[in-house]
């Protein structure tokens, strides 16, 4: 019989056993160390509410969080750059499937906006240059008001990219630990 330990991740209640909490504790503490200090609280929250989104999909009907689960979760995350050379043998694991890459999403840009980062987040989703996008709009708006009507249609359907994972997903590449951190960094700039 195992020790079981409830834990807080991203807000959520999750049972681990005690082999899974010392691997994610082990996780956690070693990209803690590598975070510097401005933003260390925002970038671990934003690494915990991925963890925990992971959990959840892997639980699956189960109660407890076992090592094969927080094996796979850190396999999925990565070790960051700082940590990849004397950590990540002790997390891999050759059962563990790699995921696909991370669907593209359409979002709002609001670090890169000029006004409502509607041309920004179509650009980052089309993988055009921003100002390519910009004057298409403007011709568009120039010939007519359709320009003005898409542009506030986009700037209603498309949610803002606010957290560091949707960051990712606006770009379409995977929001392992090392892109939360950049992102997460990012955002207080």
């Amino acid at each position: 019989m195992k020790k079981t330990v409830n834990v807080a991740i991203g807000g959520r209640s999750f049972i681990l056993d005690e082999d899974a909490y010392n691997a994610l504790s082990t996780y956690l503490d070693s990209f803690k160390a590598g975070i510097g200090q401005p933003g260390k609280f925002e970038v671990m929250d934003e690494l915990e509410m991925r963890i925990a989104d992971l959990f959840k999909e892997r639980l699956k009907g189960k109660e407890v969080v076992d090592i094969e689960i927080v094996r796979g979760v850190i396999a999925q995350l990565g070790m960051p750059d700082w940590q990849s050379d004397n950590m990540s043998g002790n997390y891999s694991d050759s059962t563990v499937k790699e995921e696909p890459p991370a669907p593209r999403r359409l979002y709002r840009d609001p670090d890169h906006n000029m006004l409502g980062g509607v041309c920004s987040g179509l650009s980052l989703y089309f993988n055009v240059d921003v100002v390519v996008v910009r004057i298409l709009f403007v011709i568009a708006l120039i010939f007519g008001t359709a320009g003005f009507w898409i542009y506030i249609v986009l700037w209603i359907i498309a949610p803002p990219a606010r957290t560091a994972a949707q960051k990712c997903e606006m770009r379409g590449i995977p929001p392992t630990a090392e892109n939360i951190r950049r992102f997460s960094e990012f955002k207080r700039k």
